[in-house]
């Protein structure tokens, strides 16, 4: 599945996006199942967009102020949609430097007197 089934959506760094992925569960009964669980995050890097290798970096920031960073390859069946929520023009195609953001504006407050 992937963007197997979408090749149109053009991925850029900065793009706020929502990944829905297949996660496999077993029920209280000890059965089997699938659901689909969404990863809602701002696009870091995209490697190799248009090979069956491709992939995309996603981080978001979790409820107890903990930054998590996901690995998406885009041809998996495992990836059954991504939605783009958000676009920002960024000037770099990758963007680590978003891991110290939160870092630097809290650092830059406690030092301004």
């Amino acid at each position: 599945m992937g963007l197997s089934n979408n090749p149109g959506l053009d991925l850029k760094s900065g793009m706020t996006v929502k990944v829905h992925e297949a996660i496999k569960d077993i029920d209280a009964k000890g059965k089997e199942r699938t659901r689909i669980q969404i990863f809602e995050g701002v696009i870091l890097a995209v490697k190799k967009p248009r090979t069956p290798s491709g992939s995309i970096l996603v981080r978001k920031i979790s409820d107890n102020n903990v930054g998590v960073e996901k690995i998406f390859p885009l041809h998996s069946p495992l990836v059954k949609k991504i939605e783009v929520t958000k676009q920002i023009k960024a000037r770099r195609s990758k963007l680590y430097y978003l891991r110290d953001y939160k870092k630097r504006s809290k650092m830059a407050k406690s030092n301004h007197k």
